[in-house]
């Protein structure tokens, strides 16, 4: 184990991570900032890994509950530690679960918002790290794509919001699940290492039973340039 305590910002938050585990990247804080763009009562963050994602909701938006559920038990302890550390133990919840066996653990239309940062590689695609934590949070191993957005689906109450991030190269697998599972594509947001180069990462918010009608909005750069966020990023983190 070799772990370390950083204070990632959103009011002081600290958060500890194990290096020889998945550590979260600035994906997380995208996704956690898109999704508390609105209001919600009950959040759910499907494959929360160290818990990163409802601590920073917890932060950004004004949720009662928000729970993270997380197959990998050394990841769930991880995570319950950084909840207790930053004393949010009566807000966040985190379950010990994995994301296909959601049925035995919540009821139908339990939460009004689900976020998910799903293993960006498709099973049987990439090379799989011989490590089997990085290789849960980077493969799908055990829940598919279509396990995740099923789950989310399930979870959710009418009209309530699915918020995920994701890869460019797999926009045609999620927006045909999605619509399968009546989560309806409203916003998709893609997203750029640097201005100029192609988007390697797209946010996409759907509604539960949503009207048919999707809008772009306007794409989002990381870097201004080498080393420095940009004006967006640095908002982000309520820097600018």
């Amino acid at each position: 184990m070799a772990e370390r305590t950083d204070e990632i910002g959103f009011g002081g938050l600290l958060l500890t991570q194990d290096d020889d585990m998945f550590c979260y990247g600035v994906d997380a804080v995208l996704l956690a900032a898109f999704a508390s763009r609105a209001s919600h009562r009950r959040v759910i963050d499907l494959g929360t890994n160290n818990g990163v994602i409802p601590l920073i909701m917890s932060s950004l938006g004004d949720a009662e509950e928000l729970w993270g559920v997380e197959m990998q038990e050394k990841a769930c302890s991880l995570a319950r530690r950084n909840v207790q550390r930053n004393g949010l133990s009566g807000r966040i919840r985190i379950v010990h679960s994995d994301v296909t066996a959601l049925r035995d653990v919540f009821s139908a239309g339990a939460f009004d918002c689900v976020v998910t940062n799903p293993p960006y590689m498709a099973a049987g695609t990439g090379i799989v790290n011989a490590a089997d934590a990085l290789t849960a949070a980077r493969h799908e191993t055990t829940a598919r794509l279509a396990d995740f957005i099923g789950q989310a689906a399930y979870l959710l109450k009418d009209r309530g919001y699915f918020y995920m991030i994701h890869r460019p190269s797999r926009i045609v697998d999620i927006a045909v699940l999605c619509r399968k599972n009546a989560l309806e594509p409203k916003y998709i947001q893609m997203i750029s290492p640097h201005i100029g180069e192609k988007p390697n990462l797209m946010l996409i918010e759907c509604r539960k039973n949503g009207g048919k009608e999707l809008k772009f909005l306007d794409p989002l750069y990381i870097y201004e340039k080498e080393g420095i966020y940009s004006a967006e990023i640095l908002r982000i983190y309520g820097r600018s």
